[in-house]
């Protein structure tokens, strides 16, 4: 049914102070990163934007890129596609590598698994031609299911989780760091709930937040989108936020704090432990009273509260027996 429209300026006033403050319930961190957007916003993940470590991932889809405005627009990190399968190279890897490193922006390479080849060749690959950077992200393991592609084989889960190991651990020799686990909805459902838990988990939900689309308690990275609009990009770009505080991000790139299994190796933060006092509140009077030690009557001697003994002109005092 079509809403009744308002004819009076007063009401046309109101509604759009209303709408205003809708618009900053629903999205309040949006003056974090003002230049930064949304093609085909969708409400279910509106949660995303509110965290404070906003990142990207790109490859050679989104064309050359201003690395100068993408870090200007708040992007504090960047997933950049490295290698796929066995003889796959992103033709634009090495430029986005080298240009977001010059303007500042974290980065971390990925490789695409490809089913239809041996896990060997995949490691051999990837060891070729992602760099050993020191100051760069842990590598991210993208596994999915290839739909649509020319390797549509659908292989068992214990034989897909043997290769993803057989990765994992050849990404984690070749660069000395923990990957990411990239991974979908569908593919997650069908090899790897449950599985992994060390490790860090990167996870798709573009409509809805993750707790309703994985059974997983934790994770680490969610894209959000796939139609962002960020400066420095032409047309959509993935976006991405990360699930913690500067200081975890700041520990976890210095390789002091496992954002995978939540433990600190070492500058972790110190909680404040308050000292019991010397005996069990009550016992004592305060300090300005002396501190001497209270002493209590037994109950047995504490006369009963009834209209005999109440003395009626001081409200609630007890009468002498």
């Amino acid at each position: 049914m079509p809403a009744r429209k308002l004819t009076s300026r007063r009401s046309g006033l109101g509604a759009f102070a209303l709408a205003a403050l809708l618009t900053c319930v629903v999205e309040p961190a949006q003056a974090l990163y003002p230049k930064k957007g949304d093609s085909a916003p969708h409400h279910g993940v509106r949660d995303a934007r509110r965290k404070v470590i906003q990142g990207i991932d790109v490859s050679r889809w989104q064309g050359e890129i201003d690395w100068a405005r993408v870090k200007d627009a708040g992007t504090r990190f960047a997933f950049i596609k490295a290698t796929e399968g066995g003889d796959h190279l992103d033709p634009n890897f090495k430029r986005n590598w080298a240009e977001a490193k010059k303007h500042g922006v974290a980065r971390g390479a990925y490789h695409f698994v490809w089913w239809c080849r041996s896990a060997k060749e995949q490691v051999r690959w990837f060891k070729k031609h992602i760099p050993r950077d020191p100051d760069a992200l842990p590598p991210v393991l993208d596994v999915e299911w290839q739909n649509g592609s020319q390797c549509t084989r659908r292989i068992s889960k214990e034989l897909a989780l043997a290769k993803i190991n057989e990765m994992l651990k050849g990404l984690r020799e070749h660069t000395g760091k923990k990957p990411i686990i990239y991974t979908d909805i569908n593919f997650h459902e069908d090899v790897l709930e449950g599985e992994l838990k060390d490790h860090p988990f990167w996870l798709r939900s573009t409509a809805a937040p993750l707790a309703k689309r994985y059974e997983r308690d934790r994770w680490e990275f969610w894209q959000f989108t796939t139609t962002g609009r960020v400066p420095g990009v032409s047309g959509d770009v993935d976006r991405n936020a990360f699930f913690g505080s500067e200081r975890e991000f700041d520990a976890w790139r210095q390789g002091r704090f496992d954002i995978g299994s939540r433990k600190w190796h070492g500058g972790e933060p110190k909680v404040a432990i308050r000292t019991p006092p010397p005996t069990p509140a009550g016992l004592r009077a305060p300090k300005a009273a002396g501190g001497t030690k209270l002493k209590f009557a037994p109950p047995g001697r504490i006369p009963s509260r009834t209209a005999a003994n109440r003395d009626i002109g001081v409200t609630g005092s007890i009468g002498k027996n």
